[in-house]
């Protein structure tokens, strides 16, 4: 692997295989020494419940150590923070508003950046989802994935995730909202290797027709405060993931939601607590992955 975590581009296809492996071994044997006398940094400009436990869970059950830096109290900017961490941890997990403090932080730095959450890419997520899928379906040869909602962070890495190991993806954003260009150039890319199919487009029936796995996020990003009222005005009814949009879908589908959800706003109730409803495999998973990712990048080699 490269040196650094920042998105979805920095790994291969045979080494998300390979992770997906070393997690399945460690989802049953939770436990062990591979980062022993290892310590991470974590370095948070705005809090994430979900980052910091499965993170912090992993580390500890792989018997490492990590300190917790408020990077949004921080007297210091985040160049001359990685710089003095540089000589302190073997790695930095970054939780930052945006992309560019991961990119600086990788520049200037000996040790391993990971991204745990960006505007612009969140791959840790993205990369415990397709091991949660992989889990459900088995392989990804003809399935598809239907994205309802923002084009955020969340759909960029999904673009490039779903082409990297090759299943179907259809995503439906409003005009305005669509993901960035740059990833959904490189998503394409990636297709035509993987022989998967990559659409844009606005309306979400269309994009979940005979979808077996139906994934959307928050409306209200973590810059969208301020816009909550216009965003919603925008999203609501039309991209919201309720049991009406379900049945244009297969039979077999299956509902994926990182976390934190708000209720009735960009998916209802009875979706994200009901039968089809997978997010809580998805937080679990969250944490195999993530310690399988630690292991790869910075930890002793295991067998099972």
């Amino acid at each position: 692997m490269k040196k650094d975590f920042l998105t979805i581009d920095d790994i291969q296809r045979t080494e998300i295989l390979k992770i997906f492996d070393l997690a399945a071994g460690l989802k049953k044997k939770p436990r062990g020494n591979q980062l022993k006398n290892k310590i991470i940094a974590f370095y948070f400009e705005i809090p994430s419940i979900w980052a910091r436990m499965s993170f912090e869970t992993g580390i500890k059950q792989l018997s490492g150590d990590s300190v917790y830096l408020d990077g949004s109290k921080s007297v210091q900017n985040a160049e001359d923070t990685t710089k003095t961490l540089n000589r302190y941890v073997d790695a930095i997990i970054g939780v930052v508003r945006s992309h560019d403090t991961l990119e600086t932080m990788s520049k200037i730095t000996d040790i391993h950046v990971i991204n745990a959450l960006s505007n612009l890419s969140h791959p840790c997520q993205v990369l415990s989802d397709l091991f949660t899928i992989k889990e459900k379906f088995g392989d990804f040869k003809e399935l598809k994935l239907a994205y309802v909602g923002d084009g955020n962070n969340i759909c960029n890495s999904l673009l490039l995730g779903c082409a990297k190991v090759g299943m179907n993806i259809d995503v439906a954003c409003p005009n305005g909202f669509e993901p960035n260009s740059i990833f959904i150039q490189r998503a394409i890319d990636y297709s035509k290797i993987s022989k998967c199919d990559i659409n844009i487009m606005e309306d979400p029936v269309k994009a979940v027709k005979d979808a077996n796995i139906i994934y959307n996020d928050t409306l209200i990003g973590m810059n969208d405060e301020k816009e909550k009222e216009r965003r919603l005005s925008v999203f609501l009814p039309k991209y919201q993931v309720n049991q009406k949009l379900l049945n244009y879908a297969a039979s077999d589908v299956l509902y994926m939601h990182c976390l934190p959800a708000n209720r009735d706003e960009e998916v209802t109730q009875d979706v994200i607590d009901g039968t089809r409803s997978i997010v809580w495999d998805q937080a679990e998973n969250r944490l195999h992955v993530q310690k399988a990712l630690l292991i790869k990048m910075i930890g002793t080699k295991i067998s099972f």
